[in-house]
């Protein structure tokens, strides 16, 4: 497909999950980017499962979820397993329940993810050219020449900005010469989606198998005896180049203890695995998301989740530069807010990792004994599993230190900088139950005072929006009632008295006040978040 234009507003550079996030969520404000990748189309191959419930509750505000949950599967639990034994079980099932739509690990591989994207992308007459490659870049005083390359030749496209989603070994990551640090783990591991005939897997579970010296990880797919496995190659294989499914058969079998046959190899492949981050995740009129900014092991089913959050994080902030409803000093809070995330993922997943691979006798020994014990008696506290949710579903993940949010409440259980909390909400006006993700749906900021008001304040405060804000910030008003005692208490809010709070587009609050004042709204919208306000 011939590229005719010869100058866009934004330039996206890969269309995984990250990148095609990104140009979705760019639709959303009414910006048409270019989107570009080197390989023929999109992925027929899984890849990534597990999304979590951040990503729903993201697919949800953008009105796709109908087509996602009918072709995915919560998983009911994890299951370790060592010598063929149960070690410790627990149970996933709705286990962040009235924390969010979605409270549960959801398997849905990335091809579905990034062919949901697609569709919504086509919708909106926004083509991926495929087979089309990012050869260089050249930053320029507001803008950024790239060099383009596809069966038609050579050609150049001036860009307002570069969005490098073009995985691990990003282009725009090179061009802009931003380290890559980081490392790669010694061992090889195998990948595959396999429809298997056996009796010990219910399609129910998520099941881990350990023992000395190998691993594997059984992950139901949504396909009828389908699942995903993950395990580390055993050293023999490791300096023979044409490994399939069936060489590594055995060693599933005597890890399992259980009788394993393949009906159909979809997918196998090795690999290694990294853990590396960029330097920078933007350079002058470049920005880097997903793969492209950090890359880790496959330990919690965070990776693709993360590119995706990249996206959602960094599009409505560029949006609104490029629609002159934000001032560009905003974009500075894009790396101030994702890599702290970045590098905990790291971390964490590094920490936990190397827990599972060592082969010292001293790790064994807590692999074997202690780790199952402790996981059993851990998943018997309401507030641990709460915890565990919270940090898995990336619901946890919290923008509290960031300029561009201001907490001027007593309020200490939520804070400006916490992804507003998902709470049932019975509209007064309309007498009919929602909830406040519901009202944070559209895209822009969106005001929501609690409290008591009489008519002539709520009049003033439209009259304020419609004025100063239009199409960039949305008007909810919630007054007291025994209906809704459950979001004020949430929120530590006094029903005899007022509350303001503004939720980013994102679905992050950016403010939070104990009073209700358009001086103090305006501070923060002009002065903090950096919103232009219409003359």
């Amino acid at each position: 497909m011939v590229i005719t234009e010869r100058h866009t507003k934004v330039l996206i550079s890969g269309a995984g999950p990250s990148g095609l996030m990104m140009a979705a969520q760019l639709l959303r404000y009414g910006i048409q980017p270019i989107i570009i990748d080197d390989k023929l189309g999109p992925t027929d191959q899984s890849k990534a499962l597990a999304v979590q419930a951040r990503s729903l509750e993201i697919y949800r505000q953008m009105g796709i979820i109908n087509q996602v949950i009918p072709n995915g599967k919560p998983t009911q639990g994890l299951n370790f397993n060592q010598g063929g034994r149960q070690m410790a079980s627990l149970s996933l099932s709705n286990v962040g329940e009235g924390m969010t739509p979605f409270p549960y690990v959801f398997l849905y591989q990335q091809s579905k993810n990034e062919r949901v994207l697609l569709e919504n992308l086509t919708q909106n007459c926004c083509p991926v050219y495929w087979n089309t490659s990012l050869i260089s870049l050249q930053q320029e005083p507001g803008s950024v020449t790239a060099q383009i390359k596809n069966e038609e030749g050579e050609y150049n496209l001036k860009c307002d900005w570069v969005i490098g989603a073009d995985g691990a070994h990003s282009m725009v990551r090179k061009q802009s010469q931003i380290p890559f640090k980081g490392d790669t783990y010694p061992s090889f591991f195998y990948l595959a989606d396999l429809k298997l005939d056996t009796d010990f897997l219910t399609g129910d579970y998520i099941r881990l198998y350990l023992d000395k010296d190998n691993l594997a990880g059984f992950f139901p797919l949504p396909e009828k005896d389908s699942y995903r496995i993950i395990g580390n190659l055993p050293p023999e294989f490791n300096e023979i180049e044409d490994v399939v499914a069936e060489d590594v058969l055995p060693y599933m079998i005597s890890l399992t203890k259980s009788a394993i046959k393949i009906e159909q190899n979809n997918w196998f492949t090795i690999y290694k695995l990294h853990h590396r981050m960029a330097e920078r995740f933007r350079e002058q009129r470049c920005f880097l998301i997903g793969d492209a900014a950090h890359i880790h092991s496959p330990v919690g089913g965070q990776g693709m989740n993360t590119g995706l959050q990249d996206a959602y994080n960094l599009a409505w902030k560029l949006a609104g530069v490029i629609n002159g409803q934000i001032k560009e000093s905003i974009l500075d809070s894009y790396a101030d807010e994702r890599m702290p995330v970045a590098k905990r993922l790291l971390n964490t997943t590094d920490k936990a990792f190397k827990i599972v691979m060592s082969k010292s006798w001293f790790t064994n020994i807590y692999r074997k004994w202690i780790l199952p014990r402790l996981l059993n008696i851990a998943w018997r506290s309401k507030k641990l599993k709460t915890f565990f949710f919270r940090i898995v579903s990336q619901t946890g993940i919290s923008y509290r230190d960031s300029s561009i949010n201001l907490h001027l409440s007593k309020s200490t259980k939520v804070r400006a900088g916490d992804r507003v909390p998902y709470l049932k909400v019975y509209d007064e006006k309309k007498e009919t139950e929602t909830d406040l993700h519901e009202w944070c749906a559209k895209p822009g900021f969106t005001l929501i005072i609690f409290g008591k008001f009489d008519k002539m304040f709520l009049f003033t405060i439209a009259k304020w929006i419609t004025t100063k804000y239009p199409g960039v910030l949305n008007f909810f008003y919630l007054p007291p009632s025994g209906k809704n005692v459950n979001v004020f208490d949430a929120f530590e809010a006094d029903p005899h008295r007022q509350m303001a709070i503004i939720v980013r587009p994102d679905m992050h609050i950016g403010y939070m006040n104990d009073v209700v004042d358009l001086g103090m709204l305006d501070n923060y919208l002009q002065n903090v978040a950096g919103v232009i306000p219409q003359k």
